[in-house]
């Protein structure tokens, strides 16, 4: 009588699964086995030690059943069989799509409907199997002896060339695969055309097949020497293609960022690395360790390669650095450093709040109009956007316009910090910028108000009534109480202001790429009709100037467009812009009298009203500044140097953050006692 062994209730489990495979049925339910196999293997909850316990259970059941092994040898031999796993190694994580609009959609198609599991391909099965990020903390985690244990249960290799175990000839293929993907990303023409000379003539493109299959033959010689020498070659000759593509970057510079293109190199670079990491499988001592390392990072980069944000992220963040050094390049023209400057700032925001106190003359002209929602809108958005043009072109100044784009440009010169006065350097432009906005709302309120009142005057001379009657001036009084949504009108506003600020990095962007200014200096039918010096002088101007047209369009558009879109959503939503607070406050004032001083309603109004232009600069500012210390790569250590700066010049000279500084007041600021060492990582995140 055959005396069963006894095992423990894991090896007992694993018996039970291996019983209940079945090499005689269809397709979908062995995938389906194999999915619920691997489920059990992880087990209910992330616990590594449990799931190594599991699967040497496994190997347990397999080698102490002859009849169990070789049920699972068959099984394995004919899933081998019907699934190329060469795809898998080479293309899995990647994208499907060549462009960034098309990858968009597919993941958004992957994210929506589900996979079956009657499937040969074997990126789609390996994405429902190892389906949890956790798995490659177990697979990594997996000991030498169960990985050797584990190859020795497998089928025997199926043998494609005398000299070519399974598994080389599994690799071998993803290394082709690879190397042609590579190589047809390389002959992209919108790729290939942004490449350098050196980069072209160096054709390492074109010898990428050529080592690829020198690495084949070489691979079914028993010379080990050679092996590594071809090897090598196709390394150095991937090395070379890489180089070759980073050469785009420089073409980016001059002639602006495309998404699609990034989105190419960002593959091409990681499908090399992956070609590298096959080799390494290739010649490594131990196949069965370089295999799980292999399949933990397949898990990894599977939660990437289904990542909607993680693709956005990748594929526009040098976008993003590009757009906030543009507006760095804009924003330098309204920092100010000295008397003169500043007191140019006063005179241009004066001219900017004497415009703006037409526009809200014509904002309450619209309103008068009683236009639906979103003609009203329309109307009121296209008011300040011919505003914020005719502003621009006169060379005035919007105060809240500013803290958008000076952010970027106070980030880029935090490319060096290692030194104590490049930080202080720094901190100079903060208070800059600073005392730059200061003196932007005083010339801007200082201006409209009285502005407001004399167009309100000649109103009620000519026609004898003001530009707004006593019921509407209430409402205008009500409708920015302290206690009332004003507050959060003002932080929206501020969003708004970064937006445009974005919106005109990425037109000019844009118009950079596409060469629009050159495609209008030698338009024939605008040579003729306009001659080649206004043709370019037109075409000159435009490049220069396509910026701030399109930050002061969207942003008039956004202000009137953005609240009837989100009311309709059923969201109450108004927009709190400083300087045109402060130029209807003035007309309720001229429409209601002097008794309005006597009311608390009014002085609650004020109060929020001058509230709403620190509101408005510190929301822009802190997400362009956001934005561009991403762009940078600044370091929590730096940010802390930062800030302590910060706090000392305020402590030590408050007043360089108002208007210019004295000798002294600056040598103050710059005292040597300032300790600029920055702060020990703690403890946990130290190595």
């Amino acid at each position: 009588m055959t005396v069963t062994p006894p095992y423990s209730p894991d090896v007992q489990a694993a018996r039970s699964r291996l019983e209940a495979m079945d090499t005689d049925a269809p397709l979908a339910l062995r995938h389906v086995w194999l999915v619920e196999s691997v489920a059990w293997l992880r087990g209910p909850v992330v616990d590594v030690p449990g799931a190594l316990g599991r699967f040497d259970a496994l190997l347990t059941a397999l080698e102490s059943d002859a009849d169990l092994q070789q049920r699972w040898q068959g099984w394995w031999q004919l899933f081998a069989a019907e699934v190329d796993m060469a795809p898998l190694l080479a293309d899995f994580g990647f994208a499907s799509q060549a462009a960034f609009w098309g990858e968009l959609a597919d993941r958004l198609r992957r994210k929506t409907l589900p996979v079956s599991p009657q499937t040969r391909d074997a990126a789609e099965l390996f994405g429902m199997v190892l389906n949890d990020p956790h798995d490659a903390r177990w697979l990594r985690a997996l000991p030498s002896k169960q990985l050797q244990r584990w190859a020795a249960v497998l089928s025997p290799p199926l043998v494609q060339q005398p000299s070519l175990t399974m598994w080389e000839h599994t690799v071998l293929d993803a290394v082709v695969l690879g190397v042609g993907q590579v190589t047809a990303l390389g002959f992209r023409s919108d790729v290939r055309l942004r490449m350098s000379n050196t980069a072209r003539a160096g054709r390492s493109f074109h010898e990428l097949p050529a080592a690829a299959e020198a690495l084949r033959r070489a691979w079914q010689q028993p010379d080990e020497a050679q092996r590594l020498q071809a090897v090598e070659a196709l390394r150095h000759q991937l090395d070379a293609a890489r180089h070759a593509a980073y050469s785009v970057y420089s073409h980016f510079e001059e002639h602006g960022i495309s998404v699609s293109v990034v989105f190419k190199v960002r593959q091409l670079r990681e499908r090399i690395i992956r070609i590298k990491q096959l080799l390494e499988a290739l010649v490594a001592t131990d196949r069965s360790r370089t295999t799980a390392k292999l399949l933990a990072h397949l898990v990894e980069v599977r939660q990437d390669s289904t990542s909607i944000k993680a693709l956005v992220a990748s594929s526009t963040q040098l976008t993003a650095a590009r757009v906030a050094e543009r507006s760095a390049e804009t924003g330098e023209q309204y920092i100010t450093r000295n008397w003169p400057e500043y007191r140019a700032m006063l005179w241009r925001a004066g001219g900017g709040g004497f415009v703006l106190g037409f526009t809200t003359w014509f904002k309450f002209l619209i309103a008068g109009l009683a236009l639906s929602a979103f003609w009203g809108g329309l109307a009121a958005g296209m008011n300040y956007a011919l505003a914020f043009v005719l502003i621009q072109l006169l060379h005035l100044t919007v105060a809240t316009k500013q803290p958008a784009v000076t952010a970027p440009a106070m980030v880029a010169k935090l490319r060096d910090l290692q030194s104590r006065e490049s930080v202080l350097r720094f901190v100079d432009e903060v208070a800059h910028l600073f005392r730059s906005q200061v003196a932007a709302i005083a010339g801007n309120v200082g201006i409209v108000v009285p502005t407001v009142l004399v167009l309100h005057l000649g109103a009620w001379l000519l026609w004898g009534q003001g530009l707004i009657g006593g019921q509407e001036a209430r409402e205008v009084v009500d409708a920015h109480h302290l206690l009332g949504p004003t507050v959060l009108f003002a932080a929206m506003t501020g969003v708004l202001l970064f937006a445009s600020s974005i919106v005109a990095g990425w037109v000019e962007n844009w118009f950079v790429l596409h060469k629009l200014d050159s495609a209008m200096a030698f338009n024939p039918k605008l040579l003729r009709q306009l001659g080649p010096e206004r043709t370019q002088r037109w075409a000159h101007w435009l490049r220069l100037n396509i910026s701030g047209l399109a930050a002061n369009v969207s942003l008039g558009l956004m202000l009137g467009l953005v609240p009837p879109l989100l009311i309709f959503f059923g969201l109450a939503a108004d927009v709190r812009h400083v300087t045109l607070v402060m130029g209807q406050l003035a007309a309720a004032v001229a429409a209601l009298g002097w008794g309005v001083f006597l009311e608390a309603g009014f002085w609650m109004a004020l109060v929020a009203a001058l509230l709403v232009g620190p509101i408005n600069l510190a929301v822009s500012f802190y997400l362009a500044f956001r934005l561009a210390l991403k762009a940078q790569n600044v370091s929590e250590l730096n940010r802390q140097r930062i800030q302590k700066a910060i706090v000392f010049r305020f402590k030590r000279a408050p007043r360089s953050f108002f208007w210019p500084p004295t000798e002294r007041e600056e040598a103050q600021a710059h005292a040597p006692d300032l300790d600029l060492t920055p702060a020990e990582e703690p403890e946990h995140g130290r190595v």
